[in-house]
């Protein structure tokens, strides 16, 4: 089971609505630089790049912190049945 706070199913929803909320953020500060500057498409095109940008690597660094949890959690499982089962393979 996970050490967390929150079940895995919220935590990995969160990681989701994160990546959403960076890309439409950022798509909304671009849209507000394309109509003050005049500088349409590039501010809206700009922020979703730096939304997509960032919200990816969140995403990246959150799976591999999850994968790094589950091998480690693997090997206490792992650990755990060979004291229970000396003769194993």
């Amino acid at each position: 089971m996970s050490s967390g706070r929150y079940p895995g199913w919220v935590r990995y929803s969160g990681i989701g609505l994160e990546l959403a909320g960076a890309v439409a953020g950022f798509t909304l500060v671009g849209y507000w630089v394309d109509r003050h500057y005049g500088t349409n498409p590039w501010g809206t095109l700009g922020g979703v790049a730096l939304g997509l940008i960032g919200g990816l690597y969140n995403l990246v660094k959150e799976s591999l912190a999850a994968m790094r949890e589950s091998q480690a959690e693997d090997a206490l499982a792992g650990g755990a049945n060979k004291e229970r089962d000396p003769g194993g393979d």
